[in-house]
């Protein structure tokens, strides 16, 4: 099948291509590069089924451009991503978030496009009174990114009922694995292996006891490939773990991968940060017979070695 993915250079979306183009699909990546690269896409620039659009997903143009593709489905990653650059710009957040995926939809419609699989966030769910956190746990958005990742649901089940477009939203955990960049505020594997490889400080915030679910990409890659099926129509999963690791056990398991002296700094907790997170992802098991295949200090090893070969 034909597949365009938004924020196709980006750190999920290139590992999406290339299970994509693996798989034997044709692929179609809309990425305006603002933090993506082609560098991700070195490997499936090898192949005559791909193809990379530079395009905001704002822009006009992307309605023709998928109208004339005619995608069957359309994996919807492109986003302003940064929780703290949503509260200082609201505004610049929900215009990437809110429009942009008003805009794919439309575009998505007017290709005729058979279903939409759309990247949301646990920030929906705000501070859960459960954890693990239910799939059909109340939302709760403390923050315009949170805000813009729910809006952009709503407008997916609006589609569905005014045009037929199936849906699938999943909710990601904190995904890591190669290719995420150590910059910014999500990534903090990447930004310890960075720094650790570096030889260069590490900061936990607060004193460690932190909590996060930390999932791999290629297990989150699974996820979209399986949800482009007819599996899952008009749900939102949890992709996760379900098992909450501290920051500073987070460290030493990264310290250990990378051979490095397991002594971080520590700096007071920073305002908004969750003391605990992790999702229940059993649904997702049952509704995409999808589950989490790589347990964290393999796949930290795995993300440090990729960091390793590209000369960090």
């Amino acid at each position: 099948m034909r597949v365009l993915v938004t924020g196709g250079a980006g750190f999920i979306g290139s590992n999406l291509v290339d299970r994509l183009l693996v798989e034997g699909h044709e692929v179609v990546a809309v990425d305006d590069l603002s933090s993506g690269s082609r560098d991700n896409l070195a490997e499936a620039a090898r192949h005559d089924r791909f193809r990379l659009h530079e395009l905001d997903i704002r822009d006009p143009a992307l309605i023709g451009l998928v109208a004339e593709l005619r995608p069957e489905v359309v994996c919807h990653l492109a986003a302003q991503i940064s929780v703290r650059k949503s509260v200082a710009d609201p505004v610049h957040d929900a215009r990437l978030n809110v429009e942009g995926t008003a805009s794919v939809l439309t575009a998505a419609h007017a290709g005729n496009t058979r279903k939409v699989v759309f990247a949301s966030s646990v920030a929906v769910y705000g501070r859960p009174a459960t954890i693990p956190v239910p799939g059909d746990a109340p939302t709760d958005p403390r923050s315009p990114y949170a805000a813009s990742k729910l809006s952009a649901e709503t407008y997916l089940a609006t589609f569905r009922a005014l045009y037929g477009i199936e849906y699938t939203t999943l909710v990601l955990a904190n995904v890591y694995g190669p290719r995420q960049s150590p910059e910014g505020e999500a990534g903090v594997v990447s930004i310890f292996t960075d720094a650790l490889l570096r030889g260069t400080p590490t900061v936990v915030y607060g004193d460690g006891t932190q909590t996060r679910d930390y999932v791999y990409v290629d297990d989150v890659v699974d996820g979209f490939v399986r949800a482009c099926g007819s599996e899952g129509n008009g749900r939102r999963f949890n992709l996760g773990t379900g098992i909450q690791t501290t920051d500073r056990r987070l460290h030493t398991i990264i310290a250990d991968a990378a051979g490095a002296a397991d002594k971080p700094g520590f700096a007071q907790p920073r305002l908004g940060d969750l003391p605990a997170m992790a999702v229940d992802p059993v649904p997702a098991f049952e509704g995409l017979g999808w589950e989490p295949r790589t347990d964290l200090p393999t796949g930290v090893k795995q993300t440090v070695e990729w960091a390793r070969s590209r000369g960090r």
